[in-house]
Parts: C-alpha cells; sequence; structure tokens
C-alpha cells in the first residue's frame, strides 16, 4: 500500500507531530491536522475476518448463568433474552423458561412479580395438568426439542398454543432441560415470523441447554432449600412418605405471603387412611420397676443404719438412737408395699438426716469409718443414690426394647416396597408402632386394597417375629422379662390431622377418637368373665370389632400356621367392656417361639414372594 500527497504538503508546526502520536485513535483530531482528502491510498490490502460472534455468545451466556439470579432477575433475564437473539440472529426471539416442580410448573418467560430472587416467588405458577397434549408436554415425554414452522397450521391447538398465537408468536421451539437423566424443565423459544424456526438451529440450541439446566437446577436447589428450613423449624423430623404435603404446604404459603417464614400454612390432613396398630410390652413392667426401687431404697436404708448403730455404739448419743428409729420406721414403711412418693421421701431423708452427718460420725472411730465407706461405695456416682436393681431393670428392659425396635426398623424399611406408607414407634416398657397407608398419603399413586392386605399380612409376620426373639432374648437378660403381643385391627379409614402446636399427627373427628381410645387402654382389656388378660407372653391378641375383620385375619392365621409361624388352634375371646367402648372381641394365637424364625425370609420379603 503506497501513501501520496496531493500537492505539496505544509510542514508540521512546532509540537504537532507528538500530538499526533498521543492521540493517533482520536479520529477528529487527525482529520484537522491531517485531512483525508490530501492524500491518495494507491495498491491492494487483503483483510482476514474470523466469525467469532457465537463464541462471544456463549462465552457471555456463560457467565451470565452463573449469577444465582440470572433466570429470576427482570433485567438479567431480558439479557439473557438479547444474548439468544445475537445467537440465533433473530432480533425478535422471545425466550420463555420453565421449571417443573410436583405438580407445578413454575413459567419465568412472564418476569419476576415481586423480585424476591427465589425461583418461586418470581415466577407464574400453574398446575401441570393445565398443560395436558400441548407441544410442552409432547417435548417432555420425548425428550427432544420440537420445532413448528407456524402456530397458525398447527392441527388440534391447546388453549396454550392459542394463546401463544394470540400473543404473536408464530415459530415457535420447545426443548426439555434435564439434570442427571430427569427432566427438570423446558426452554422455549418463539419469533412472530413464520419460519424464522428451523432445524438449522438446533445445533445452537443443544449448545444452550445445558446452560439453562444447570441454572434452573441450581435455583431449585436454593428454593428446596429454604423449603427444608421451614420444615425443620416448624415441623421437626416428618416421615419422608408425607414430606411431599408438608413441602406443598410451604409451597403454598408461600405463593399467598411471598416470605415462607412468615406464611399461614393451611391445615394438614390426610383423609381415608388405614390405620394398622401394633403393641409389645413388657409383662408387669411397673412391678417389676417398683420391686427394684423398692430393693434399692431398703438396701441403702440398711447401709444407713449400720453407720448409725456403729457409731452410737462409739458413743451413745440419744438423738443417733433416734435416727436409727427414724431409719426403721422407713423400711417398715416400704417393706411390703411402695406407695407414690415414698422414694423421694426416703431420698430426701437420708440426704438431709444421714449423709449431712457422714463426715462426723466418719471420726467417731475406725469401725464407723469403715460404715461409712460402705455406705458411700454403694452409691451410684450419677444419681447419688443405690441403683443396682434399678439398673439391672433398666438395662434389661433397654435390651429387649432396643432388640425389638432394631428388628421393626429393618422390617419397615423392607415394607416400604409394598406400598408407601407413614410409620412411627415408640419406646417406653415395650415398642408400639403405628401405621397410616392410603392413596392420600402418597404423591401421584394409585391405592389398591391389595397393598393393605400385604401390609397387613407383613404386620402379623412382623409381630411373631418379635415374640420369638423377645422371648429368646428375654430368657438371657440380667433380669429375665416377658413381652405379650397385640394387633389392633380397625377397616373403617380415618382421617390424620398434623397437629402444628404439639408437632404430632393425631386423628381428626370424633368418630375416629374412638380409635386412639382403644389403642390407650386395649392392653388392659380382660377376657369378658375372667381376670385373664387378653395379652399373654408367647402369644398376640389380634382385637377386632367387626365380623368381616375376624374373618379376614383368618385366612392370614391359617397361612402362617402353614409357613410355621404359629402352633396350636385359635382362640375366639369376648372381652370385658372398656371405659367408652365396648362389643370388642379377639382371636389368639400362639407364636412357634421354640422354632427358629431367624432362618426365615424377612416379612416384607415372604409377603412379595406370596403375591
Amino acid at each position: 500500500m503506497k501513501v501520496e500527497a496531493k500537492g505539496a504538503l505544509p510542514p508540521l508546526p512546532e509540537g504537532v507531530r507528538e500530538n499526533i502520536q498521543a492521540n493517533f485513535l482520536d479520529e477528529a483530531y487527525l482529520a484537522t491536522v491531517l485531512p483525508a482528502e490530501r492524500f491518495v491510498l494507491r495498491g491492494v490490502t487483503f483483510l482476514k475476518a474470523l466469525e467469532v460472534t457465537d463464541q462471544e455468545v456463549l462465552s457471555a451466556l456463560k457467565r451470565d448463568l452463573i449469577d444465582r439470579e440470572s433466570i429470576v432477575s427482570p433485567n438479567r433475564f431480558v439479557a439473557l433474552q438479547e444474548r439468544l437473539r445475537t445467537l440465533f440472529r433473530r432480533p425478535e426471539l422471545r425466550l420463555g423458561l420453565a421449571a417443573l416442580d410436583g405438580d407445578r410448573v413454575l413459567l419465568l418467560n412472564h418476569g419476576a412479580r415481586i423480585q424476591r430472587s427465589c425461583i418461586f416467588a418470581d415466577s407464574v405458577h400453574h398446575k401441570i395438568q393445565e398443560f395436558a397434549g400441548t407441544l410442552y408436554q409432547r417435548a417432555v415425554k420425548s425428550g427432544r426439542p420440537i420445532i413448528v414452522d407456524d402456530l397458525v397450521g398447527l392441527d388440534r391447538r391447546t388453549a396454550i398454543e392459542d394463546k401463544m398465537v394470540a400473543s404473536g408468536v408464530r415459530s415457535f421451539m420447545v426443548a426439555p432441560l434435564h439434570y442427571q437423566n430427569r427432566v427438570i424443565g423446558t426452554l422455549e423459544l418463539g419469533s412472530p415470523r413464520p419460519g424464522d424456526l428451523d432445524a438449522s438451529q438446533l445445533p445452537k440450541l443443544h449448545e444452550v441447554l445445558p446452560l439453562f439446566s444447570m441454572a434452573v437446577q441450581r435455583s431449585m436447589e436454593e428454593l428446596n432449600a429454604r423449603i427444608q428450613t421451614q420444615i425443620k423449624e416448624r415441623f421437626t423430623a416428618i416421615h419422608p412418605v408425607v414430606e411431599w404435603r408438608f413441602r406443598k404446604a410451604v409451597l403454598d404459603g408461600l405463593e399467598r405471603a411471598g416470605d415462607p417464614a412468615a406464611a399461614e400454612l393451611d391445615p394438614i390432613v390426610f383423609e381415608r387412611v388405614q390405620p394398622l396398630y401394633a403393641l409389645s410390652d413388657i409383662r408387669g413392667s411397673s412391678t417389676l420397676r417398683a420391686r427394684a426401687i423398692q430393693a434399692d431404697l431398703l438396701a441403702q436404708l440398711r447401709l444407713a443404719r449400720d453407720v448409725v448403730v456403729a457409731a452410737y455404739e462409739a458413743r451413745r448419743l440419744p438423738a443417733l438412737d433416734q435416727l436409727r428409729y427414724r431409719i426403721d420406721q422407713h423400711s417398715e414403711q416400704i417393706h411390703d408395699h411402695l406407695a407414690a412418693g415414698d422414694e423421694v421421701g426416703i431420698v430426701t431423708f437420708l440426704r438431709a438426716e444421714v449423709e449431712t452427718l457422714l463426715e462426723r460420725l466418719g471420726s467417731f472411730d475406725p469401725a464407723v469409718a469403715s460404715r461409712v465407706a460402705a455406705y458411700r461405695d454403694a452409691l451410684d456416682p450419677r444419681v447419688g443414690t443405690v441403683y443396682r436393681e434399678r439398673k439391672i431393670f433398666e438395662e434389661s428392659v433397654t435390651r429387649l426394647t432396643e432388640a425389638i425396635s432394631a428388628y421393626l426398623e429393618l422390617e419397615e424399611q423392607a415394607a416400604q416396597s409394598i406400598f408407601p406408607h407413614y410409620f412411627e414407634k415408640q419406646k417406653t416398657d415395650g415398642v408400639d408402632h403405628q401405621i397410616y397407608v392410603g392413596g392420600s398419603l402418597v404423591e401421584g399413586d394409585d391405592f389398591d386394597p391389595l397393598y393393605l392386605k400385604s401390609l397387613r399380612l407383613w404386620q402379623l409376620m412382623v409381630v411373631c417375629g418379635i415374640a420369638a426373639r423377645a422371648d429368646r432374648l428375654g430368657a438371657e437378660l440380667p433380669l429375665p422379662l416377658q413381652a405379650t403381643h397385640l394387633v389392633l385391627v380397625q377397616h373403617a379409614p380415618l382421617s390424620i390431622r398434623f397437629r402444628f402446636d404439639e408437632k404430632r399427627f393425631d386423628v381428626d373427628g370424633a368418630y375416629d377418637i374412638r380409635y386412639e381410645i382403644v389403642k390407650k387402654r386395649i392392653d388392659k382389656a380382660l377376657i369378658k368373665g375372667t381376670p385373664e388378660r387378653v395379652t399373654q407372653p408367647g402369644q398376640i391378641a389380634i382385637v377386632y370389632g367387626q365380623p368381616a375383620e375376624a374373618q379376614e385375619y383368618r385366612g392370614y392365621l391359617e397361612y402362617l400356621r402353614d409357613l410355621g409361624y404359629i402352633a396350636g388352634e385359635v382362640e375366639e375371646l369376648e372381652l370385658e367392656e372398656l371405659q367408652g367402648v365396648h362389643g370388642l372381641r379377639a382371636l389368639r394365637v400362639t407364636v412357634a417361639l421354640r422354632d427358629s424364625l431367624d432362618g426365615r425370609p424377612l416379612a416384607a420379603a415372604a409377603v412379595r414372594a406370596a403375591h
């Protein structure tokens, strides 16, 4: 390239050369000192250009979508749309984004309504059923993008597509967003020009889909974290089967109030659920506990008496003989019977009247000091009293209930595969468990009576297993224990409601309360006309109120006898009336305790095999 001047060049004024070098990119300044019309350029110039727009746009999209507010902020969403217009070279392109959340569709293409930087608060919500038969549903089901040249010519348009046409969209493209092989939402592109979008844009579309998938997934994870925080703060531990309903309650509150912490939640009620209840209780635990307390108190009183008598022999102080008399009075008081308040009263007496003197009495002579040392050595350092018999009792009860609970937990995990159900258990002087099962408990799952029958059979098999294990372990404990077992049958479904103040489920309705009354009193029920309790060690009492319930359970017992879980005949029993409850009857069977059940399949596996 050769540069020629037109005519003679005037000399450059002083300092102009330096100014030109300093302002080399200032076109206006250069035009004044070096007018273009005074020069001619002769020759050939080759320019090589590389198209980098697409890569630059993709890089910019990646940077934009890293921002956690990229898809929930109105301004940032518009910026994303502009990037895509540049990438697809369609200046009128419209971006739409949706996230799937259970039975909800969160539409982000309308911009944020309240700008709380939350995908739920900053979106428009629809039920997923509203999109039945639409292009969106077809894309989600097929897992592939769908392109429509012109929506006006689309056959069998739904109301959704009609609204799109009314809003000016003609050419349309929708693609599912995937995360870990599941669809989490959709991305849509629309244009007012027919034919604007076609298969030639698919390579570019496939490049941006993973970017938007990550952004939607991150926003959904942040939403779920907020919901889990609210669930833990408001409800404590929630059974996984019903967690979806609590999540829905929080989301509904968020939809109304925008702030999950301040939202008032709708009642959480599950209707027409079937209850299954069973109890394994330690026979005579209250009596055994009272005997252990009585034995420990008498032992401590004897040790205290030894100290006082030895001290009186060393120094004949009348007050010591009177103290010995009071100790004897307390011993006689609890020798045959322990009344309410005796334990606290005696411990208080010993600490106030005896233990405060031990240091002084021990100084009388070595014989008294030896008795004082024996008294102190006998005290449990944790509770400060003689605790030998109670410790044996509590350790025995704990070992037995822990073994029952662990076996029940293992079986229950397997039983969830029969049909998802709500399960809770309580440990006291025994283990009781409550199951609720029904279609209302499970999101989007059909319930069939077959599942209920399978769970009832599973429960009986589990209680047989508990009885066999309790019988074997109970005989090996430091304090031998016996367990009794009961199953309560109710065919009529009931409703349960979550009590927000108590943070637990309870029956809902006056009639259903009868079920709770029976649960609390049934283990003390007597066989009519006799002093015998319906629950006996080594046996299972199946308590029912309706003939149809007995008929169903007779069939289960026949099957279990064939499997070797039970032995002997089925007893038919009528029960004495309980307070507020009458008309109860029971089937009672003997468990095959001595024939090991350990080698047999877990109850849940056996039930599945039987069906």
